[in-house]
């Protein structure tokens, strides 16, 4: 199948998309330390997906889904710190943060099936 055919995976790649958009806004864009740090996180999540997949044994595959699945979660807080701090408002961080549970439910639902 492929990895770039794994729904998880294009939905991650949206969502990186969406981050370097978001992370150009003004306040956000000169705070270069969380700014990278959002966008490593985003990037590790699709990056991870692809990673795992290629591997093609179940074992790496699910090591490197919960890694992805870890950097959704880091990205979570990175966002809610940006928006604590101003960079964005709390509708992006909502939309946001409803996107990487999905991402991550999805993920989880991906690990149970490797593991069988």
């Amino acid at each position: 199948m492929g990895f770039k055919q794994l729904r998880v995976w294009q939905e991650g790649m949206d969502l990186v998309d969406e981050i370097y958009t978001i992370t150009k806004r003004k306040g956000l864009a000169g705070d270069f330390d969380l700014r990278k740090q959002i966008i490593r996180a985003a990037v590790s999540i699709p990056a991870n997906i692809a990673e795992g997949d290629e591997l093609h044994t179940n074992k790496q595959a699910v090591k490197h889904f919960y890694i992805a699945r870890g950097s959704a979660a880091e990205l979570r807080t990175h966002i809610s710190i940006a928006r604590r701090q101003g960079y964005i408002p709390e509708d992006i961080e909502t939309s946001l943060d409803e996107k990487l549970k999905k991402i991550s439910g999805m993920l989880y639902k991906l690990i149970k099936a490797r593991e069988k």
